[in-house]
Formats: C-alpha cells, sequence, structure tokens
C-alpha cells in the first residue's frame, strides 16, 4: 500500500470524528447557554439538543459565509482599500482648499482694521 494512501486512511476517520466533536460540543454549548439564559430571562422555553445544534447551523448560514472566507474577504479588502485611497486623495484636496481658504486672512496675532 502507497504511503499517502495509508495516510488517508487514519486521518479520513479523525476528521470525520473530529467534526462530529465539534458539532456536538458546538450544538450542547448553544443549548446550555440557551437553557440558562433565556428562560429565565424572557419566559422562553427551554430548547434541546438538536434545537440547539440547528440553530448553532442557522446562525452559521446567516452569519458565517459559507466557507468562502478568503476569496470574498480578499476581494472586499480590495475594494475598501481602493475605496479608502479615493477618500483620502478627496481628503487630502478639502484640506489644502480649508487651508488655504483660512491661511489667507490675518493670523491669529493680528487684528483686521475696519
Amino acid at each position: 500500500m502507497r504511503p499517502k494512501l495509508k495516510k488517508l486512511i487514519w486521518i479520513a476517520p479523525a476528521a470525520i470524528a473530529g467534526m462530529a466533536l465539534i458539532a456536538f460540543i458546538g450544538g450542547e454549548l448553544v443549548m446550555q447557554l440557551w437553557n440558562w439564559l433565556l428562560p429565565p430571562l424572557f419566559g422562553w422555553r427551554e430548547i434541546t439538543f438538536w434545537q440547539g445544534l440547528g440553530l448553532l447551523a442557522l446562525c452559521r448560514i446567516l452569519f458565517g459565509g459559507h466557507g468562502l472566507h478568503s476569496s470574498t474577504r480578499s476581494r472586499m479588502r480590495t475594494r475598501m482599500e481602493e475605496h479608502r485611497k479615493h477618500r483620502t486623495e478627496e481628503h487630502d484636496r478639502l484640506r489644502q482648499a480649508v487651508r488655504s481658504h483660512w491661511d489667507s486672512g490675518p493670523s491669529g496675532g493680528e487684528t483686521q482694521e475696519l
């Protein structure tokens, strides 16, 4: 048997077991936090483990980004840097205009005679 295939035979079950453990811990954590906080504070009913796991999955879908973080974030970061650069140039032009307006009048120590 090739070494790469032999390594894969051990890694695949370990990865599946690790994902199952993370899902179990996440569902249990959400369930415990919900049942500890929300029923006493708001009078809502307690939830089961499966409802906690479903709530965790729903939050992942709504707020998690579907695993596309690297490409989406890099495009967003590039767009934000371009926007920031453009905004900085506009800000510098505005700053120069304000300075030229205020510098053309008398300085702070001089008074203007009528």
